[in-house]
């Protein structure tokens, strides 16, 4: 018998930099346990790093329970807090409707398509000179 998500996790983090945002593709599910303390960490790290522009596509995410939202909430709020903006791209009709529910839709930085979550930095840029 082997425990869920073993070492065959469910969450799946590809990291690419774009225009100076770091950009990561989420392929899976963001669930309570490994999932959710993995992201929690890379998140961690790569504001420790000095990533301060951080997309996460969610082009491939196929489920989010409570503890995911719990982990998407904090890490925005870690990030602000450290000086660093995270951007949520491509989050499909599902996930968007779950956030509109919970009124979590006006915490986040929402965009269509990772396109427009990165150049959203340049236009923070611009108007914040």
């Amino acid at each position: 018998m082997t425990a869920v998500g073993g070492t065959n996790m469910t969450l799946k983090m590809t990291i690419s930099e774009v225009d100076s945002a770091s950009v990561v593709a989420l392929d899976g599910r963001i669930v309570l346990g490994e999932e959710s303390t993995a992201l929690r960490e890379k998140m961690k790290s790569m504001v420790a790093e000095g990533k301060k522009k951080i997309v996460l596509n969610m082009a491939n995410v196929k489920y989010i329970d409570s503890a995911g939202l719990g982990t998407l909430v904090a890490a925005h709020l870690s990030a602000k807090t450290q000086g660093a903006s995270l951007r949520i791209c491509n989050l499909g009709q599902k996930f968007h409707e779950v956030l509109q529910l919970t009124k979590l839709l006006t915490v986040f930085d929402v965009y269509d398509t990772q396109a427009a979550a990165v150049s959203s930095f340049q236009n923070s840029l611009a108007t914040s000179n």
